[in-house]
């Protein structure tokens, strides 16, 4: 049972999962020290945390793990019929292109790394020397029109701010091809990354803010795929 997936996404993130645990058992270890309604409150609210830092961590691996995310037939309902230029944007981390090369004939014409713009921590400890071409996000370095898609996987939300978001959409509008698709793998902002992730969830953005910043770049959307409650794909046609 492969678990590599899971335990990368502890290795970038394992400051968070650190300070949930000590939280937990500092919560725990004081509550002691309570009146008994103000005990059972902090204990109620420590046993959440370990709870939302478990169900975190089964959400990971199922996703990177059991599921078929890397297999990359379940993106080929999302790209376009003819995809022999394309671009793959990351944030620091390339989790695309090893993908794409499972259901495309050609690797990517250009990786784009818009790190620059995303200074998280996490970001940092997953940034790799061969992410891709550093650039930004309101300037991607191809001409207009000149490729079939434009692919980022779990990428597209360490873009923090909407204006962010909003320019790399109309950076893809511009540098696609009249039917060039724009293709978004994400996870969601809803139900189901809510209960597993608790307030962890809002890193992510729901599928009404990707809906909108297509629109308002001129794209439409033309296919849309689910990979598990917490990762969905969308397809966004020039």
């Amino acid at each position: 049972m492969s678990t590599a997936g899971v335990r990368r996404v502890v290795a970038f993130n394992w400051p968070k999962y650190a300070g949930a645990a000590a939280l937990a058992g500092g919560a725990a270890a004081f509550s002691g020290r309570l009146p008994a309604l103000p005990r059972r409150a902090v204990r109620a609210g420590a046993a959440l945390g370990a709870a939302w830092t478990a169900t975190s961590l089964a959400a990971s691996w199922w996703v990177y793990d059991r599921s078929s995310l890397y297999d990359g037939e379940w993106l080929r309902p999302l790209l376009p019929a003819r995809t022999h230029r394309y671009a793959v944007v990351t944030t620091g981390l390339d989790e695309a292109s090893a993908v794409l090369g499972n259901v495309l004939p050609t690797p990517p014409t250009l990786v784009l790394d818009c790190f620059g713009d995303t200074a998280t921590g996490s970001i940092r400890r997953a940034h790799t020397a061969d992410a891709g071409w550093p650039c930004h996000h309101d300037a991607l370095p191809v001409r207009a029109g000149a490729l079939d898609a434009v692919v980022t996987v779990l990428a597209a939300h360490e873009l923090r701010r909407p204006a962010q978001r909003a320019a790399l959409f109309a950076e893809a509008y511009r540098v696609l091809r009249p039917g060039g698709r724009l293709v978004v793998v994400e996870h969601p902002r809803n139900a189901a990354t809510i209960a597993a992730f608790g307030p962890g969830a809002w890193h992510f953005f729901p599928r009404r803010d990707w809906l909108r910043h297509s629109g308002s770049a001129g794209l439409a959307l033309v296919a849309e795929r689910a990979l598990t409650p917490f990762v969905r794909g969308w397809a966004f046609r020039r």
